[in-house]
């Protein structure tokens, strides 16, 4: 496929590509300085970013009686004029939903590396964030989830979608291997400054996936050791996975995990009733902390199906030795309903939102004592 060469441009492009041209076409009459390009895959339509705002192709989407499926990308300028526009269109397609549908899924892997490509090119510009984790019995301060944020201009990714594409190219070693560099770098350079003015040390909460603790890169002797030198202690740093990936040798990712917890570290699974994290998994490896998925949160105060999944959650997790942390609370009523429950770690926008620093979490009136604890170690 080869898109008709054009002068570069110095004004930043989007693209948009739709197998619907009646919409294609409505949208185009109303972009300034817009190309239409017809393929046999479907319709394309790039035009300046000034010109094709999210919110444009969202209305006349959503006049159209069809109700079309597209995707609207940035087009990397960065890249050679005869690979930008083929890049641009595939993440457009994979964004639609629809790239398996018109043949397109080794296009796909294309853009994948692209993207990966794209992200560590520009190592200096992405940023941490830190989310603070209460206990909810005291609403106290726990620890921070330590999140990291793609800063990519030009083709704008989540987290999540970086992971993926990952591991869908199998670099997700490489991948972790940046991340957890980092953000040590990044805590190594803030804690000590913190200690400095007299507080106590803070735990952080660090997202690996499966397959990498596996890698030597994360065995427990070497990744105890890149903790220690950022002047950091293990038994302040929990690591979190998601079940995003099969494992091929779960008897080697429990020792690894038993290893990490005999120095120090803190192990939780992410996600738990999302889908992934399944109860075989969780008692296999023995998390000292389960994460309950924010869908499962949101709306439990008032819904007994997903208070009652929650309790079999906390029964499970006292059989096998493990805390329970809710993710993603954002409402009062879900806070009170996951205190009744017993629920020990919450995690959510009612109780701090992402911060550029860690920042103390938001008091409210749910998370007041209801008894006594002393804090425990996880």
């Amino acid at each position: 496929m080869r898109f008709k060469s054009t002068p570069r441009r110095s004004t930043p492009e989007r693209l948009l590509w739709s197998r619907d041209i009646r919409f294609v076409r409505r949208l185009a009459a109303r972009v300034v300085g817009g190309r239409l390009l017809e393929l046999e895959t479907g319709t394309v339509l790039i035009g300046p970013v000034a010109s094709m705002p999210d919110w444009l192709a969202a209305e006349v989407a959503h006049a159209a009686a069809s109700r079309p499926e597209y995707g609207l990308v940035a087009v990397d300028d960065t890249l050679p004029e005869s690979d930008r526009y083929v890049v641009a269109m595939s993440s457009a397609v994979l964004l639609s939903g629809l790239a398996d549908r018109i043949g397109m899924a080794q296009s796909t892997q294309v853009v994948q590396t692209k993207m990966l490509d794209y992200f560590f090119s520009l190592r200096k510009l992405h940023v941490i964030a830190f989310q603070p984790i209460i206990d909810i019995a005291t609403g106290e301060l726990h620890e921070y989830e330590c999140l990291f944020r793609p800063e990519m201009p030009m083709l704008p990714q989540s987290i999540a979608s970086v992971v993926q594409a990952a591991i869908n190219t199998d670099r997700g070693v490489e991948l972790d291997i940046y991340i957890v560099a980092t953000v040590l770098d990044h805590i190594g350079r803030i804690e000590p400054v913190w200690r400095a003015a007299g507080n106590a040390p803070r735990r952080y909460a660090i997202n690996l996936t499966p397959l990498s603790l596996l890698h030597p890169a994360f065995e427990a002797a070497a990744l105890g050791a890149q903790v220690r030198a950022a002047g950091l202690d293990p038994h302040h740093i929990t690591i979190e996975c998601t079940e995003q990936q099969s494992v091929p040798d779960i008897g080697a990712l429990q020792r690894q995990v038993k290893a990490l917890r005999k120095i120090g570290f803190g192990f939780a699974v992410d996600d738990a009733g999302a889908g992934y994290a399944s109860f075989a998994l969780i008692a296999s490896l023995r998390p000292s902390v389960i994460k309950i998925d924010r869908e499962i949160v949101h709306g439990i105060g008032h819904d007994d199906a997903k208070q009652a999944l929650v309790e079999a959650f906390v029964s499970f997790g006292r059989r096998i030795g493990a805390h329970l942390l809710a993710e993603g609370i954002e409402r009062r009523a879900d806070l009170t309903a996951l205190a009744a429950l017993r629920v020990e770690f919450g995690q959510g926008y009612l109780l701090g939102r992402p911060q550029h620093e860690p920042a103390p979490p938001r008091r409210t009136t749910d998370a007041a004592p209801r008894r006594a604890r002393v804090p425990s170690r996880v």
